[in-house]
């Protein structure tokens, strides 16, 4: 049997607290594989189309079937979308977790449930509303089979009704999530309805919980990072994708190869791309490379445990200076780890994967709008810089729904890097292909097939001089290791520069990366509100770090770093790239649970970090 850590909150309010509007966090409790998925997104969509902002955050078991899986709700009016740590309302519909997900809930909340799990005899200090699913369900005319499954619809209407939002949008969701499927519309219409028409008859409002209309989500969309991040892959020009299916990246993949079915395609019904799945990500990382050599913008996408096994051709492609791009959407490791857990924990092992010397381009994207734009700065960057590009998403961002703008169509044109054709070797009588021309670190490079007898070079992974040639000479060996180096520290000119937030003046910085920056949002704001704490804010977009940052740290007299992983994994790559007397000042607030990281965390471990 699965089993959850049930660690008990403390009280934040009292039955009969003042009304709360468009201010709440909801879960929903269920099984995995119980059809609740379609359910939990019309929720959230029909609060979404009430113009509130919201978030929703799927926590499901790594097997297929059977174990416990919550989904996560923020609607919050100021537009905090981090993970809220305490729930609002939970609606519980799993008798396997059941008393403890009541357990875990701070006084005053409300509990949704299936009336014969009899919760309202675990706590005397919450909001109980039992609804008698089953007979509801046999009352929607489905069979046995179906009714398991329209428990879930149900429950959304019940939920509309007690939160009073309009009926109108619940129906409206429905309609858009089974557009495709006329009689799963009628079906599931009649389930909501049915919980609506239950509510409003049987159920009395006692909770403080509303939703009420806004007009905060006007032209705003709801999509998952790797959505986002398949579609600026296929803006950025890429034409070949090789991958090994692993959580949480396969959707990646998979969306684009939608993507690129439907938008790739030449008049003459032949597709303009290929897109391969390898026998291992080893293998795939390896076509990678291949297909870059020869002229393709190629990429990948996996997870921690493929990055592990791509060591190798990394240090190939860093070494012979071949362009690649590799999307790591990170799950909680080592090992196994919790393979549907979110982290941070791929910082360390990223920046310098391989054996040898190599440090590596690392772009850190903490919105659905920055996976599609970052997909395309990494595809330049790498051909720019003719280097490996690792993209750090995470799984609360790649798998999971946020609210966002619609995307900038791409003005910016692509950047090929130092590409030399035929016309060009020509008029300079010849190239060296390691020979750093420029003074940037950066040789000029050829394709495949280019037109002259001087435009060929041997791609050798063994020691080799500026021409290409096998050298074992040390003077070659290390003139090309610090030419390499070099292309390293020009690239801190070309990544995209960290953001920074506040006044400039604060004696306490806060700095962190990628998700996490949703969390420090609302952490800030706790801390001026509740403790008359001022602080500034860099939100780190790369790696090389540029000027910015080290300004950041030496302005500060102490920096909070927040990250998700155990070990302080960005605060260890900034304390090896600042000046040693600054090291000091950096402090670690690390989350390793593998839930998204909370504001409320953030706010307490500072404060408690700051001996007040």
């Amino acid at each position: 049997m699965a089993t959850i850590e049930v660690v008990p909150q403390e009280s934040s309010g009292q039955l009969g607290q003042r009304r709360v509007v468009n201010d709440m966090s909801i879960q929903v409790a269920t099984v995995n594989g119980s059809g609740s998925q379609s359910s939990n997104t019309v929720l959230l969509r029909s609060i979404f189309q009430m113009g509130v902002p919201i978030s929703g955050k799927n926590l499901f078991p790594s097997n297929i079937a059977g174990l416990p899986t919550w989904f996560t709700i923020r609607a919050n009016k100021d537009g905090y979308i981090a993970r809220k740590k305490e729930i609002d309302l939970l609606i519980a519909m799993n008798a396997e977790t059941a008393q403890d997900d009541v357990k875990t809930l701070a006084a005053g909340a409300a509990v949704l449930y299936d009336e014969p799990l009899a919760l309202d005899k675990v706590r005397d200090d919450l909001i109980y509303y039992a609804v008698p699913y089953d007979k509801l369900s046999a009352t929607v005319g489905a069979d046995a089979k179906l009714r398991k499954l329209i428990k879930n619809m149900i429950y959304v209407g019940v939920a509309a009704q007690l939160l009073e939002i309009d009926f109108a949008e619940v129906e409206k969701a429905i309609r858009k999530q089974f557009a495709t499927k006329a009689k799963a519309q009628t079906l599931n219409l009649a389930a909501a309805k049915a919980g609506h028409d239950y509510a409003i008859a049987n159920l009395k409002k006692r909770d403080p919980f509303y939703i009420q209309r806004m007009n905060k989500t006007a032209g705003k969309i709801i999509v998952d990072g790797n959505s986002a991040a398949a579609m600026g892959c296929m803006f950025a020009g890429c034409t070949v994708v090789t991958w090994y299916p692993i959580t949480p990246s396969s959707s990646l993949v998979e969306t684009m190869i939608d993507y690129m079915k439907e938008h790739r395609v030449g008049p003459d019904g032949k597709a303009t791309f290929a897109i391969v799945q390898a026998e291992d990500e080893l293998a795939a990382v390896g076509m990678v490379i291949g297909a870059a050599w020869a002229g393709a913008r190629s990429m990948t996408a996996t997870a921690g445990p493929g990055i592990s096994l791509m060591a190798e051709f990394t240090g190939l492609a860093y070494y012979v200076e071949i362009p690649a791009v590799i999307w790591d959407i990170q799950r909680v490791g080592p090992s196994t780890g919790l393979p549907t857990r979110t982290s941070q924990g791929d910082l360390l092992s990223t920046a310098f994967l391989s054996h040898g010397d190599s440090k590596h381009i690392m772009l850190f994207p903490s919105s659905v709008s920055e996976c599609f734009t970052m997909a395309q700065e990494a595809f330049d960057l790498a051909e720019h810089f003719q280097t490996p590009v690792f993209v750090m998403s995470d799984l609360d961002l790649g798998m999971n729904n946020w609210m966002s703008d619609p995307f900038p169509y791409p003005e910016k044109p692509i950047n090929r890097g130092k590409i030399l054709t035929k016309e060009d070797i020509v008029k300079a009588g010849g190239f060296a292909r390691y020979k750093d021309v420029d003074g940037d670190g950066i040789g000029y490079r050829t394709l495949p097939g280019t037109d002259h007898p001087a435009a060929a070079y041997f791609a050798r992974g063994s020691g080799h001089n500026e021409k290409a040639q096998y050298s074992e000479r040390p003077d070659d060996f290390e003139r090309n290791m610090e030419r390499i180096n070099k292309k390293f520290e020009t690239a801190r000119s070309f990544v995209p520069r960290p953001e920074l937030a506040g006044s400039g003046k604060a004696k306490v910085g806060i700095l962190a990366f990628g998700t996490s920056h949703w969390a420090i949002i609302e952490s800030r704001d706790q801390l001026t509100q509740e403790h008359k704490l001022e602080t500034d804010y860099l939100r780190v977009l790369s790696y090389p770090f540029t000027r910015e940052v080290h300004d950041f740290i030496a302005g500060h007299d102490r920096i909070y770093v927040v990250e998700q992983n155990r070990d302080g994994q960005m605060a260890s790559l900034l304390k090896l790239d600042i000046k040693p007397e600054l090291t000091p000042r950096l402090r670690s607030i690390c989350h390793i649970h593998g839930l998204p990281i909370d504001a409320r965390s953030v706010t307490d471990e500072l404060m408690m970090m700051e001996g007040k």
